[in-house]
């Protein structure tokens, strides 16, 4: 019998909290929801912690450290780009990964799996994937939740090449140089309006992620 590994969110936002539990059991965890810091200092032993910075109580880097002093357990540390935590701060006080708000839901659901991989623990056996947008390479065709999308050619290149790695960050030079010219010297105005003019057919501009002095990445998809 397969044994359902124990994740522990810690997230005080129930608009967050819901639907990201509802996913990740989904995907074959079970996930134990806590509200504040203290409750997840009080909490059953879990095989992973996600642990939203931003809790009501207590700060949540001292959640971590706490956390950290008294077990092994894996931790995702979960941040608002306001708060600017780099990345040696948070492995310094004991996380094990972190990721961004606002973040897709595959690039979160991956990097747990890394995760859990890394600190030798056993993973359910991965569904299939879940991307709400849809890229079909052989026909050239767009699906975002089922439903075509058309797109004019240089869009459709633009969100092929966002959809080869969900969730990694394209800086703007890269799109730039993959998407329309290695030697390209026009305007970089244009990728704005390319991508301004696909968040408005995808239906979602969460969908394709502004990185603020970085670039774009898409949020949730897969190729095929």
């Amino acid at each position: 019998m397969l044994v359902r590994m124990r994740l522990l969110l810690v997230e005080d936002d129930r608009a967050i909290a819901e639907p990201l539990a509802s996913r990740l059991e989904r995907q074959g965890f079970e996930v134990q929801w806590v509200k504040t810091g203290a409750d997840a200092l009080n909490a059953a032993e879990a095989d992973l912690v996600l642990l939203d910075l931003g809790l009501p109580d207590l700060d949540g880097q001292e959640v971590c450290r706490r956390l950290r002093q008294r077990s092994a357990v894996p931790i995702i540390a979960v941040t608002a780009r306001s708060e600017e935590i780099d990345r040696v701060a948070l492995l310094d006080m004991g996380a094990d990964d972190y990721v961004v708000k606002p973040f897709g839901f595959r690039e979160l659901a991956a990097r747990v799996r890394a995760v859990l991989r890394r600190t030798g623990e056993v993973t359910p056996d991965e569904p299939p994937p879940e991307g709400r947008v849809r890229v079909d390479h052989r026909t050239r065709q767009i699906t975002v939740d089922g439903t075509a999308i058309s797109l004019a050619p240089k869009e459709y290149d633009l969100l092929a090449f966002l959809a080869k790695d969900p969730g990694r960050v394209r800086a703007r030079d890269e799109i730039l140089r993959s998407v329309w010219d290695e030697n390209w010297w026009g305007p970089s105005k244009t990728l704005d309006v390319h991508i301004a003019s696909l968040r408005r057919k995808l239906g979602d501009r969460a969908l394709i992620e502004t990185v603020r002095g970085i670039g774009y990445r898409l949020a949730d998809g897969d190729t095929g």
